[in-house]
C-alpha cells in the first residue's frame, strides 16, 4: 500500500486526484494540504484523510506519507517537490514540472540524486484511447504515417475574458498559460502516438492586451499571455505534424485529430462539445469506419467519457506498476523536462521566425 499525502488538495485536486484514488487499492491517502487550515480540515474530513496540514514541509516528512503530490500553482512546484526531496518521498507532480525548462531540468536532477521515484501528470499519455491509436499506428493499421494534424480549443486560456479563479494565470512568469497548460497537455497526447518531432515552426501570437475578469467589471494585464499556438513540425519518421490550439470561448466541436497514412487515414473527434482530447473518450474511425478501443485498454475502474478522473487513475496506476517493478514511473521528470524543451523551441521559433530543432 502507498500512502500518499498531496499538497494542494483543494480546486483541481479535491476533483481528479482524490477521488481517482479512492478507486485504486494500491493506494491510501494519509495526508492532504492547503495553505488555509479550515480548507485543510474540509477537505480532510470530506475525504476521510486522518491527516490535515498547512505547511508541505510538515506532511512530506511524516511518515504516513511515501507519496508526496504536488497539486499547487505551478510557481509553487519546486518549493514542495524540494520538500518531497528533502524527505526522502516520492513524488509526482502536475503539469507544468516548472515555471520553465530551466527550472525543469534542475529539477529532474535534483530528484535522481535523491533515488526516489518521480512523476509528472500528463494525463494524456495514460488515455486508453491514446494508447489504442498509438498501438494502431505502430502496428501499420493505416501504413506509414504521413501527416498528423490536431486542431483543439485551449479555452478557458488564451481569450479575451477570464473567470476570477483564473485571473492570475494571465502573467506568464506563473507558468499557467494556453502554450504551457492546453498546449502542452496535447502535445504531449499526440506525441505518445506519433513518436517526438524533430524541427519545428511555431507562432505563438499574444492578441489581448487587457483581459476581461467575467462578472467583476474589471480587468487584468493580458499581454505576455499567448491567445494562440500555432506548430508545423517534422516527425523523426519524416511525417509532417500541424497543431493548432486556439483560446477564447471555446469551440462545439473540442478537438479534431487526422492521421494521414499511405493506407488509410484515422481521425479522432471529441464525443461531446467542449471535451479535452486528455480528459475524454474519443471517437475514432479508420476510413470512416467506427474503430472503438478494446475492453483491455481500460485500466482503471473509471470511464474516460465521465472526465479526468480516469486519465489520472491510470496515471497512478502506472506508478505502482513502475514501483512494484522496480523502475522508472512514466513519465517521469527527465520526460517531463524534454517537453519543457519542446515548448521553449517553440517559443524560440515564435520569436524569431526560425524554424527550431528539438532535443
Amino acid at each position: 500500500m502507498i500512502k500518499v499525502g498531496i499538497v494542494g488538495a483543494s480546486g483541481w485536486a479535491d476533483s481528479s486526484h482524490l477521488p481517482a484514488l479512492a478507486g485504486l487499492d494500491d493506494f491510501e491517502v494519509t495526508a492532504v494540504a492547503t495553505t488555509n487550515r479550515a480548507g485543510a480540515d474540509r477537505v480532510a474530513a470530506a475525504h476521510g484523510v486522518p491527516l490535515a496540514f498547512t505547511d508541505a514541509a510538515e506532511l512530506a516528512e511524516h511518515p504516513e506519507v511515501d507519496l508526496v503530490v504536488v497539486s499547487v500553482r505551478a510557481a509553487g512546484h519546486a518549493a514542495v517537490i524540494r520538500a518531497a526531496l528533502a524527505a526522502g518521498k516520492h513524488v509526482l507532480s502536475e503539469w507544468p514540472l516548472g515555471v520553465d525548462a530551466a527550472e525543469a531540468e534542475q529539477l529532474a536532477r535534483e530528484a535522481a540524486a535523491a533515488g526516489v521515484a518521480h512523476a509528472v501528470n500528463l494525463q494524456g499519455v495514460h488515455s486508453p484511447d491514446v494508447r489504442y491509436v498509438a498501438d494502431l499506428l505502430a502496428a501499420g493499421r493505416i501504413g506509414r504515417l504521413q501527416a498528423a494534424v490536431l486542431v483543439a480549443a485551449g479555452d478557458p486560456l488564451g481569450g479575451p475574458r477570464i473567470p476570477p479563479e483564473l485571473a492570475w494565470s494571465t502573467d506568464p512568469a506563473g507558468g499557467t498559460t494556453l502554450l504551457t497548460i492546453m498546449a502542452g497537455h496535447f502535445l504531449a497526447a499526440l506525441l505518445r502516438i506519433t513518436g517526438p518531432l524533430t524541427e519545428v515552426t511555431a507562432r505563438v501570437p499574444h492578441a489581448h492586451e487587457r483581459v476581461e475578469v467575467t462578472g467583476t467589471g474589471g480587468s487584468v494585464p493580458g499581454g505576455g499571455a499567448p491567445s494562440q499556438v500555432l506548430l508545423l513540425g517534422t516527425l523523426a519518421n519524416g511525417a509532417v505534424a500541424s497543431v493548432t490550439v486556439h483560446g477564447g470561448s471555446g469551440s462545439p466541436d473540442g478537438f479534431l485529430l487526422r492521421l494521414v497514412g499511405t493506407d488509410g487515414t484515422l481521425t479522432a473527434t471529441a464525443p461531446r462539445p467542449g471535451s479535452y482530447p486528455h480528459w475524454t473518450d474519443w471517437e475514432i474511425r479508420i476510413d470512416g469506419e467506427p474503430a472503438p478501443v478494446p475492453a483491455h485498454y481500460r485500466t482503471v475502474p473509471f470511464d474516460p467519457a465521465d472526465g479526468p478522473v480516469a486519465n489520472v487513475a491510470a496515471g497512478y496506476r502506472e506508478f505502482a506498476t513502475a514501483l512494484a517493478r522496480h523502475r522508472a514511473p512514466a513519465p517521469d521528470f527527465h520526460a517531463a523536462a524534454a517537453h519543457h524543451r519542446l515548448l521553449a523551441a517553440l517559443e524560440r521559433s515564435a520569436a524569431t521566425g526560425t524554424p527550431q530543432r528539438v532535443d
